[in-house]
C-alpha cells in the first residue's frame, strides 16, 4: 500500500513533465497518495469506480481516452476494489488494429483475467490472428497473454502457432516462445511432450536472450528425468565457461557480474546432473573452481553466484580442493557484519557437514554467535544445522538449547517442529535412560498439546519395552525413576491433557512395581489427578484404568486392596456419569476388587502391556459358522463393492472423471453426418408423446421399452395409459441405473427386455460419448571461557551416528475409459397393422443427442387425445354400455384395432422377431372376433381401471419430462398448460 502510494506521488510530481495522461488521472493518484485512512482512500476509489462506469458505458468515448481508463481500472484492482464491470472493454481494446491501443488491451486483460475466466474464450481467436501477424511487436504482445492466460484446454488451438516461432528472424519472438512452450509443459506435461527435442535446438540458439529462456524448462526436464539429459553435461560446462570468460554481450552483465542469472541456473543444472556421478561431476571441477576464484564480493549478486557454487560442490560428487574453496567461502559469510550474509553462511555449512563433518568444527565459534543473535530467523536457520550436526557427544548440550528456546517462543508452528526435534535426537542420541526420561517430560510440559498423540504412545511404548536389551534391571530402573519424576510433576498446575494421560498409564502399570510407593499412595495421587481434571473425560479414563490396575496388582499378590473414601466416591460418581466409556471402566473397577487373587490374576496379569496380540483381519475362526449358516438356507456374504448401488456410484464416479476429460473445447472439425438405412418403416407412433400401456409403478412387475420398437401389454399385470418417454433424452441430472427386468408371463417378454436392456446401456454410452496440466571481517575480540566450554561440548566429539533419509514415491492415478458398443435393434408391425399418418410434432431446440432412429410421425394429435384421456374415468360408464361409437371419449383401443387392419402387406426388412407383431395381431384377432373392437374396449378399459389414478400418472409423467410446469388442483388440464 505505501509503495502504490509512492508511485502515486512521484506520478504527482511527474504531471507536468507529461507521462500521456490527464491531469484527472494525476490528480486522482495524487489524492490517493495524500490519504490518511483507509477509509478516506476507499471514498475516493468508489467515486472513481462510478465515473468509470458511467464513461465507458458511453459509445463515443474514444480510444485514447478509452485507454486511459482501462489504466484507471486497473489502479482500481491494484488497491482492492473490484473493477469487473470493465473486463469486456480490455477484450475489445485487444481487437484493436493499432498496436498502441492492442498493447494497453493485453496488458489489462493479462492483468485482470485468470486463465480459467470465462471471458479468455473471446481472445482466442484474436490470440491465434496476431501470432501470425508481420509485425513482431504485435506477435510479442500476443505471446505474452499466451503466457498467462491459455490453459490446458486452448493449448491446442495455439500451440502451432507457438512452435513455429520457435524459427521466427526476430530473437525475442523465439525467445517468448520458448517462454510459451515452458509455461504449457507446466500446465499439462502431456501436450508438450513431443516437442522437447525443441528445448534442446534452442540451446545452441545464436541468441543469448534465447539460450537463457531456454534454461529453464530444461532445468525442469532434468529434474523429473537426470539420466536423459546426461549428454548435455559437456555442453553446459562450455556454455557456463563462455559465460565466465565475458564472450557475451555487455547487455547481459549485472554489477560487472558476466550474466550472473544465467550463471545461478546453469550451477543448479550442474548439481543435478553431477549429483552421484562421478565421471559427469570431473568435468565440472574447473570452471566450478574458476568462478569461485572469480567472484566479487561486494556486491549481493556476487555472493549469490559464490552461493550457488557451494550448492553446486555439495550436490556433485565431493572433491577436496572444491571443498576447502567452499569452506572458505563460508568463512568469509560467517564473518560478516551482514545478517543475510551469515545466514547464507549457516546454511551452506549445513549443506557441507553432510559431506565433510569437521567442516562445521572449524567455524564453531561462529555458530555460536550466530545462536545468540537476537535476529529470530537466523537463530532458527542455527538451530536447523545444530540438529544436522547432533550426535551422541552433543546430544544433551543441542536438545537443552532447543527446548530453552521452545519455551520462550510464541508461535506455536515453530513450537511444534522444536519439539518434534527434541524428541526425534532425544530418541535417537540418548545417553542415559534418566536423562531420556527427564527431556521427555520437559517436552511435554511446556508444548505437550501440540506434541502428536503418537509421540505420547511412544513414549509408553518404550517405557514398557526398555531399550530392547535383555537386562530387566536397567529397564526396572527405568521404569522407577520416570514413576518417582511423574510423582514429582504430577501436582505442577495447567499441565497437559497427552501428558496427564502419560502420567496416569506410567503410574497405573508401574507405580508400585518396585514396592517404594504403596498402592494407597499412587491410587490416592491418581484420584487427584481425576478430581483436578473433572472436565476432561480422557484423563478420568485413564485415571480410573489406573486405580484398577493398582487394586488387581495388589489381590493378585495376596493383599487386600484398600480402597480410599475419595476414590470410592470417585468410582459411584462416575457410575452415574453421561459418558458411557467412564461407565464401563468404573463397573470394571468394582468388580475387580470384588474378585478373588486368582481370577484378578488372570484378567489383569502384571507387565501384559508388551505382550503381541495376534490379530486375524480374515476372521478366519468364523468359517465353521458361516458354512453351518449357509447349509441351514443363509444367505452368502456379498462384499462391498457388489451391494446394490455401490457399483453405480463408482460407475458414476467413473462417468464424472470420463466427462472432465471429455468435457473440453475441441478444435477439430465435426464429423458428417451419418446417412440414415431405414428403407419402408412402418408407420407407427413412434413420437416421445406417444401412448403406450405402462405398468403400474405398485405392481412389483417391470417393462423397460425400447425407442423404436412397439410395447406389449400382458395379460398378466394390470397397465395405465401414460405418456412415451422412452428414448427422450434427459437433460438434467445423472444417467439413471435401470435394475434387472424380472421374468414376466408372456413367453416374449424377456427377448423384449433383452433389446430394451442393450438400448439403455448403449444410450447411456453413447450420451458418455457425447459428453466427451557480503565480506566484512569483525576485529579480533578475547573470547569468554564460556563460549568455549560450550563450543567444545557442540563440536567435540566425533559423529557415530548416520542419518536415516527416507524417500516418498509418488502415486499415478490412472484414469480408465468407458466404451460401448452401439447395438441398433428395431421391430416393426407385422402385414396385418395399420399405418396411422401424423403431423412431425415440434423439434426439441434442447436436445442436442444423436438421433435414435426414424419413424413417421403420427397424423393425430396426441395433446387433444390425453385431453380426453383426463376424464377416461367418468367416460368409461358409456364405453361399458355396449356402443362403439357416439362418445366424446376418443376410443383409445381402437387405434390398435384400426392399426391392424391397415397394415396389410408392408414388410420391413429390419425386422428381428415376430414378437411385437404376435402381440398386435393379438389385438386385430381379437377386435374381428367382438365385432371390430366393440366389446373390447371396456374389457381392456375395465383391466386398466386397476390401475393408480390417471390424473396423477400424467402429473406424474409432466414431473418426469421436466417441461417447467407444475399441474395445480384448479387447472388439471396439463397439456393446456403446456401449448398455452
Amino acid at each position: 500500500m505505501e509503495q502504490l502510494k509512492t508511485i502515486g506521488r512521484e506520478l504527482a510530481m511527474g504531471s507536468q513533465g507529461g507521462f500521456g495522461q490527464s491531469k484527472e488521472f494525476l490528480d486522482l493518484i495524487k489524492s490517493i497518495g495524500e490519504t490518511r485512512s483507509k477509509n478516506e482512500e476507499d471514498r475516493i476509489v468508489l467515486r472513481e469506480i462510478e465515473t468509470l462506469k458511467t464513461r465507458l458505458a458511453n459509445p463515443n468515448t474514444p480510444k485514447f481516452k478509452l485507454k486511459e481508463y482501462l489504466i484507471r481500472l486497473l489502479y482500481v484492482e491494484m488497491l482492492g476494489h473490484d473493477a469487473s464491470f470493465g473486463y469486456i472493454y480490455a477484450v475489445k481494446m485487444t481487437h484493436d488494429e493499432n498496436l498502441l491501443f492492442k498493447r494497453t488491451g493485453y496488458l489489462a486483460v493479462t492483468l485482470f483475467l485468470n486463465e480459467d475466466h470465462d471471458l479468455i474464450i473471446l481472445i482466442v481467436n484474436t490470440i491465434q490472428k496476431d501470432l501470425r501477424s508481420d509485425n513482431y511487436l504485435v506477435v510479442c504482445a500476443a505471446l505474452n497473454a499466451v503466457c498467462r492466460l491459455i490453459n490446458e484446454e486452448t493449448i491446442p488451438a495455439v500451440l502451432p502457432q507457438v512452435v513455429e516461432l520457435l524459427g521466427h528472424q526476430k530473437e525475442a519472438v523465439r525467445k517468448k516462445a520458448v517462454m510459451a512452450l515452458h509455461r504449457f509443459y507446466q500446465r499439462a506435461p502431456g501436450s508438450v511432450s513431443h516437442l522437447i527435442s525443441n528445448f534442446r535446438k534452442r540451446l545452441s540458439d545464436s541468441d543469448p536472450g534465447v539460450m537463457g529462456a531456454t534454461l529453464c524448462p530444461l532445468f525442469d526436464l532434468i529434474t523429473t528425468d537426470v539420466n536423459a539429459y546426461k549428454d548435455l553435461v559437456i555442453s553446459f560446462v562450455n556454455i557456463l565457461k563462455q559465460v565466465a570468460e565475458r564472450r557475451l554481450p555487455k547487455s547481459f552483465d549485472y554489477r560487472q557480474m558476466p550474466a550472473p542469472f544465467i550463471q545461478i541456473k546453469l550451477l543448479k543444472i550442474l548439481g543435478l546432473l553431477g549429483n552421484g556421478d562421478k565421471k559427469a561431476s570431473e568435468h565440472m571441477y574447473t570452471i566450478v573452481g574458476d568462478i569461485m576464484k572469480k567472484f566479487d564480493s561486494t556486491s549481493n549478486i556476487g555472493n549469490a553466484v559464490l552461493y550457488e557454487c557451494i550448492c553446486c560442490i555439495s550436490s556433485i560428487h565431493p572433491n577436496p580442493k572444491l571443498l576447502e574453496a567452499a569452506a572458505d567461502a563460508i568463512s568469509k559469510f560467517l564473518k560478516s557484519d551482514s545478517h543475510n550474509m551469515k545466514y547464507l553462511g549457516i546454511d551452506a555449512l549445513g549443506r557441507l557437514t553432510k559431506i565433510s563433518p569437521e567442516i562445521a568444527e572449524q567455524h564453531q565459534l561462529a555458530v555460536i554467535d550466530c545462536l545468540e543473535d537476537p535476529d529470530d530467523t537466523l537463530k532458527r536457520k542455527t538451530f536447523e544445522l545444530l540438529y544436522k550436526m547432533t550426535k551422541s557427544s552433543n546430544v544433551e548440550v543441542i536438545v537443552n538449547r532447543m527446548i530453552d528456546y521452545m519455551i520462550n517462543i510464541n508461535d506455536n508452528h515453530y513450537k511444534t517442529e522444536i519439539a518434534s526435534r527434541c524428541i526425534e535426537l532425544a530418541e535417537q542420541f540418548a545417553p542415559s535412560n534418566q536423562w531420556f526420561i527427564q527431556t521427555m517430560n520437559k517436552v511435554f510440559e511446556h508444548a505437550g498439546d501440540l506434541v502428536n498423540a503418537k509421540v505420547a504412545h511412544n513414549l509408553m511404548r518404550l517405557i514398557a519395552e526398555g531399550f530392547g536389551e535383555d537386562d530387566d534391571t536397567a529397564d526396572s530402573q527405568l521404569r522407577s525413576s520416570a514413576v518417582e519424576s511423574y510423582l514429582h510433576i504430577i501436582g505442577e498446575p495447567k499441565l497437559p491433557s497427552a501428558f496427564l494421560q502419560v502420567i496416569c498409564w506410567i503410574l497405573g502399570e508401574y507405580g508400585t512395581a518396585d514396592g517404594k510407593y504403596s498402592a494407597s499412595y499412587i491410587s490416592g495421587r491418581l484420584c487427584d489427578v481425576a478430581e483436578a481434571h473433572s472436565t476432561d473425560d480422557i484423563v478420568k479414563a485413564y485415571a480410573v484404568t489406573a486405580l484398577g490396575k493398582i487394586y488387581s496388582f495388589e489381590i493378585a499378590a495376596g493383599r487386600k486392596a484398600e480402597v480410599l473414601p475419595e476414590c470410592e466416591s470417585l468410582i459411584e460418581e462416575l457410575l452415574a456419569s453421561h459418558s458411557t466409556d467412564l461407565q464401563q471402566r468404573a463397573y470394571e473397577v468394582q468388580a475387580i476388587v470384588g474378585l478373588d487373587a486368582h481370577a484378578v490374576e488372570n484378567i489383569m496379569p502384571m507387565d501384559a502391556s508388551c505382550e503381541d496380540i495376534e490379530i486375524d483381519k480374515s476372521l478366519s475362526f468364523l468359517d465353521g459358522y458361516i458354512q453351518q449358516a449357509i447349509e441351514k438356507g443363509a444367505q452368502p456374504y456379498v462384499s462391498e463393492s457388489e451391494r446394490s448401488g455401490m457399483s453405480n456410484i463408482s460407475n458414476f464416479k467413473s462417468q464424472e472423471q470420463h466427462e472432465s476429460l471429455m468435457h473440453s473445447l475441441r478444435f477439430e472439425a465435426y464429423e458428417l453426418p451419418k446417412s440414415s438405412m431405414a428403407p419402408h418403416v412402418p408407420p407407427v407412433l413412434a413420437s416421445s408423446t406417444e401412448l403406450v400401456p405402462v405398468p403400474n409403478p405398485y405392481n412389483h412387475t417391470e417393462v423397460h421399452y425400447s425407442a423404436t420398437p412397439m410395447p406389449s401389454v400382458s395379460n398378466a399385470g394390470s397397465s395405465e395409459l401414460k405418456l412415451r418417454l422412452d428414448g427422450v433424452q434427459k437433460k438434467w441430472g445423472r444417467p439413471s441405473y435401470s435394475s434387472p427386468v424380472p421374468s414376466t408371463s408372456n413367453n416374449d417378454a424377456p427377448k423384449i427386455q433383452n433389446g430394451t436392456t442393450q438400448r439403455d446401456s448403449v444410450g447411456s454410452a453413447n450420451s458418455k460419448a457425447r459428453d466427451v496440466s557480503y565480506d566484512s571481517r569483525k576485529p579480533q575480540v578475547e573470547i569468554s571461557p564460556e563460549k568455549q566450554k560450550l563450543a567444545a561440548s557442540l563440536f567435540g566429539g566425533p559423529s557415530k551416528s548416520d542419518r536415516r533419509q527416507s524417500s516418498s514415491s509418488q502415486k499415478v492415478p490412472k484414469n480408465n475409459s468407458h466404451s460401448a458398443n452401439k447395438s441398433h435393434v428395431e421391430k416393426t408391425a407385422t402385414s396385418d397393422t395399420v399405418a396411422v399418418k401424423t403431423s412431425q410434432p415440434p423439434q426439441d431446440l434442447l436436445d442436442l443427442g444423436e438421433p435414435t432412429g426414424t419413424s413417421i410421425p403420427p397424423s393425430l394429435d396426441p395433446f387433444k387425445q390425453l385431453e380426453g384421456l383426463l376424464d377416461l374415468t367418468q367416460d368409461s360408464t358409456t364405453l361399458n354400455t355396449g356402443g362403439g361409437s357416439g362418445t366424446d371419449a376418443p376410443d383409445i383401443m381402437s387405434l390398435y384395432a384400426d392399426m391392424s387392419l391397415s397394415g396389410q402387406g408392408n414388410e420391413n426388412p429390419l425386422s428381428t422377431g415376430n414378437d411385437s407383431a404376435s402381440l398386435l395381431s393379438g389385438f386385430s384377432d381379437a377386435a374381428n372376433r367382438n365385432g371390430h373392437g366393440v366389446n373390447t374396449v371396456p374389457q381392456l378399459t375395465q383391466q386398466l381401471s386397476k390401475g393408480q389414478n390417471h390424473k396423477d400418472s400424467l402429473e406424474k409423467d409432466a414431473l418426469v419430462r421436466q417441461m417447467g410446469v407444475t399441474p395445480s388442483g384448479q387447472n388439471p388440464n396439463l397439456f393446456k398448460d403446456l401449448l398455452g
